[in-house]
């Protein structure tokens, strides 16, 4: 396959220009007295991805006319692209309370704070139709926006420290990931999302991409994902096991990403791309059904939102990918612009049929997936009794 110039010979422009960093380290004594509001998991992960720049140019959760804006026209309302509404909410009896600075806790330990600058009330069922494209709450994302509270509080946010989770190895903030790609000296680095293991069809296009550019970022979401999914943990495990053997290490990271999941396909994939372009990433690999759930959206919907903006804009370049998958009479990984073979000819396993076999112990087929990966799986599988 033949290269491509590299066009960009340094780290990619933070969006808005700034990488934000609003960590203070400061004592519980300063903090008392002060009102206090306990986050949720999706909340918690979204105040240390606004605080560490993961999220920039946001500084803090929106405010109403950056709320309307994204959910309207896919921007903020200053121009700048951004696919979800970043916000707090809170219950309407305890918004009167939460004024001022108010102290962040997770699980009653203080985590941070917000500077509240506004309390508006959030439009739910508008919210819904726009972001998730249904106001149905058998959609996960949009059950958790009926469940949350109808005032958004907004204002600027700070962190009292980093949280390094379950991986801390792999558990590295915007800066850090970008000191790595600047030490290894890759002039070009890839992204690619997952909240699921990896399989065949996975590696295939990492290893396209990596034909292209001089880094790969494995940057797995470990945040909240729905109860079927697979245990981050697991998934983790089968990263590294599949990394050590199959990948080159010079030109692979493996570094986590701490989002909640929300289910919004094209609306995730926007805020998924312009967040690695915040981790140094120049070059963002958006696949089949990106973020989606259900029939929710269509097969190539998140690569088509794409076209809303211009590649200045963006700042990081967009490789789409059609589904990939193992053809038995190729005897290859193809996609339909590769392969000339019916369905009948191509071998390609649902999540469900996935979980089918794993539960029963059986065997994965290597062409879907390594091995290694499958061990993986099945023992964990096994250990659940799920």
């Amino acid at each position: 396959m033949p290269t491509l110039p590299h066009p960009v010979t340094t780290l990619p422009t933070p969006l808005g220009g700034v990488l934000v960093h609003q960590v203070d380290h400061v004592s519980e004594a300063e903090l008392r007295g002060l009102p206090r509001l306990d986050l949720s998991e999706r909340s918690a992960a979204d105040l240390e991805l606004l605080a560490t720049g993961a999220y920039s140019p946001l500084t803090g959760f929106l405010g109403e006319a950056d709320y309307l804006s994204v959910i309207e026209h896919l921007r903020l309302a200053d121009g700048t692209p951004w696919g979800l509404p970043i916000t707090l909410p809170v219950g309407r009896a305890e918004a009167g309370a939460l004024r001022g600075r108010v102290v962040l806790t997770r699980g009653g330990a203080a985590v941070g704070w917000i500077d509240v600058q506004e309390q508006f009330e959030a439009r739910k069922a508008w919210e819904a139709r726009e972001v998730y494209r249904t106001e149905e709450a058998a959609h996960p994302g949009v059950a958790a926006l009926y469940a949350q509270g109808e005032i958004n509080l907004a204002g600027p946010v700070t962190l009292l420290a980093v949280p390094r989770g379950a991986f801390p190895q792999h558990h590295r903030t915007p800066a850090e990931v970008r000191a790595v790609i600047e030490a290894r000296g890759w002039r070009t680095t890839v992204a690619f999302q997952t909240r699921n293991p990896i399989h065949r069809a996975h590696e295939y296009l990492h290893k396209v991409a990596l034909e292209l550019v001089d880094g790969l970022l494995l940057h797995p979401l470990v945040g909240t994902t729905k109860g079927d999914d697979v245990p981050a943990g697991v998934r983790v495990e089968a990263y590294e096991v599949l990394l050590d053997r199959y990948y080159p290490a010079p030109r692979t990271l493996l570094s986590v990403y701490p989002a909640a999941m929300r289910y919004a396909g094209p609306r995730e994939a926007i805020t998924h791309a312009l967040s690695r372009r915040n981790y140094g990433a120049t070059h963002f690999i958006v696949g089949r059904d990106h973020a989606g759930v259900g029939q929710y959206y269509g097969t190539y919907d998140a690569q088509e939102i794409f076209g809303a903006f211009t590649a200045e804009e963006l700042g990081i370049r967009i490789l789409k990918f059609e589904h990939t998958f193992y053809c038995q009479s190729c005897a290859q990984l193809v996609s339909p612009r590769t392969c000339p073979h019916g369905a009948a000819h191509h071998l390609v396993l649902s999540g469900t049929r996935v979980r089918e076999k794993l539960r029963a112990g059986q065997n994965l087929p290597p062409e879907f997936t390594r091995p290694e990966v499958a061990e993986v799986l099945r023992r964990a599988y096994q250990a659940s009794g799920n």
